[in-house]
């Protein structure tokens, strides 16, 4: 059935308001068959994930009063979104650019802070304040490192080169804040938990991404093939997946910066500021025990809801390891 609602791919390319492609990649996604202007319909729109998540990322970050470090991953993370939003709108050679490298420049923040923490000999975060020496001799090889990486890939246009030492860097980031958690020893084992919850569900969400790219990569035809013979447009549209990669890892690299943040603060030993809560038990994020929480959540992934009412207070103290809620406090009050 065909109509307004559901009509067939144009069988022949089609060419649009942004003219010749100049990008050096063009993915499995066929150009201006949903818009005149817009080359890559569900690989731009999907581009609304990164945006969003980075946007509240950063707005947490600042609310909370964490470190300037994690507000510039959110808005380098933004800045992501906003250029592959360009990148696939026009497959322009100038937004994919204003794509990938920005994916560089947001892991080597991380990375930067991460390098500063450890401990070299035992792999772990090191005790204490960091000296302003160790910032900076990372941060020249950080910044050398970034800047060689985007010479290199603008000189030579290489994008299997560029993808595989932006996988090392992010493999780096992996390896040694998951050898921060493995060896943090927490006040309380609902802190580890979360810890480990955060980490790990960010993992998969981006692997889940990751899996969907290749997929688009390598069974293009067979994607094509589906969508032109059984979806027909606009449903083909959701059959895009690397538009699915954009979603995917959106979630995960929000799940796993939600996570460097709180590995941060334990490691400080300023977590009794904080409180880790999942919004509507999904949504992971470190809020200050001052502040109000205007809806549900929980204290751990998929448990159960806190009071929905309740409004916490800076004059709050640990029950076993747990802020005081309406909840606790009424167990508390059971069990004397």
């Amino acid at each position: 059935m065909t109509g307004k609602l559901i009509w067939p791919y144009p069988d022949e390319p089609q060419s649009g308001f942004w003219g010749n492609t100049t990008a050096i990649i063009d993915w499995c996604e066929e150009n201006y068959v949903v818009s005149y202007y817009i080359a890559e319909w569900s690989n731009t729109l999907t581009n609304f994930m990164f945006i969003l998540v980075a946007t509240y990322y950063t707005y947490c970050i600042y609310r909370n009063r964490l470190e300037t470090r994690f507000i510039l991953v959110g808005l380098m993370f933004a800045l992501v979104g906003f250029g592959s939003w360009f990148f696939h709108m026009t497959l322009k050679y100038r937004y994919q650019l204003l794509d990938e490298l920005p994916m560089v420049y947001a892991t080597s923040t991380p990375a930067w802070s991460l390098f500063c923490e450890l401990d070299w000999n035992t792999f772990r975060a090191s005790k204490g304040p960091v000296s302003k020496r160790k910032e900076w001799f990372f941060g020249i090889i950080v910044v050398s490192f970034t800047t060689g990486l985007t010479w290199f890939y603008m000189a030579y246009q290489s994008p299997i080169i560029f993808q595989v030492l932006y996988g090392f860097l992010n493999c780096l980031v992996v390896a040694i804040s998951g050898s921060f958690a493995y060896f943090l020893i927490p006040k309380n084992k609902l802190d580890k938990k979360n810890l480990y919850t955060t980490m790990g569900l960010g993992i998969v969400i981006f692997l889940l991404g990751f899996i969907s790219w290749q997929l688009d990569i390598h069974m293009c035809s067979f994607w094509r093939y589906f969508r032109r013979t059984y979806l027909l447009l606009p449903l083909g549209t959701l059959l895009e997946l690397h538009g699915w990669w954009h979603i995917l890892t959106g979630m995960g690299v929000y799940t796993y910066i939600v996570f460097l943040a709180y590995l941060r603060v334990l490691n400080l030993g300023t977590q009794d500021d904080f409180l880790f809560i999942w919004r509507w038990r999904l949504l992971p994020e470190l809020v200050r025990k001052d502040s109000a929480i205007s809806t549900k959540y929980s204290l751990q992934f998929w448990g159960p809801y806190e009071n929905e009412n309740e409004t916490l207070h800076s004059t709050n103290t640990p029950i076993n390891g747990l802020p005081v809620t309406s909840t606790t406090t009424a167990q508390a009050g059971a069990s004397n």
